[in-house]
């Protein structure tokens, strides 16, 4: 195959793996992240450790019951169940997983800037927050959608990560 031929077939490859991309693990991830850190902060003080534990913990739990669901949801459909199908899934909703990290960090970090523990589950919340909004924007972007509708989409799940706060503070309050 010509240079030419080699780059316009890498094009449609990397075409086919961005429109097949689906990072709406990612923004249910942070999603997830936010509720458990609204919950824990119901709760009382958690330390630190236990609330990055039961970020990672959680959202660990939850990849694995949508790769259950995916598989078994294959299964259902009558495809044939293979190790690379498994792991595709399990690749597929690791989105899910990536977005607890970050809040995970700030909880760890908050240490640092000499934060208490209620102004770290804020900060944490404000981040799984970005994140969800980051998520949903990566997404828009690889489905080739227009800068109104990534707009949209990201101001769409501003205000559902506002939601999320807005019931912290009226659970805390």
């Amino acid at each position: 195959m010509s240079g030419a031929g080699q780059a316009t077939s890498r094009t449609v490859r990397g075409a086919g793996r961005r429109a097949r991309a689906d990072f709406s693990g990612g923004v249910y991830g942070s999603v997830l992240a936010a509720s458990v850190l609204i919950g824990a902060g119901t709760l009382g003080s958690f330390p630190r450790v236990e609330l990055v534990l039961l970020l990672l913990l959680t959202a660990l739990v939850f990849w694995a019951a949508h790769v259950h669901a995916q598989l078994f949801g294959a299964r259902l459909a009558q495809r044939d169940l293979d190790r690379r199908a498994a792991l595709r899934v399990c690749r597929e909703e690791w989105p899910i997983v990536n977005a607890a990290v970050p809040p995970a960090l700030a909880v760890a970090v908050s240490p640092l800037a000499g934060l208490g523990i209620r102004a770290t589950l804020w900060v944490a919340l404000a981040v799984a927050v970005a994140g969800q909004v980051g998520w949903s924007t990566v997404a828009a972007r690889r489905a080739g959608a227009s800068w109104r509708m990534v707009a949209l989409t990201a101001t769409v799940n501003l205000a559902l990560g506002l939601l999320i706060v807005a019931c912290k503070l009226f659970l805390t309050h």
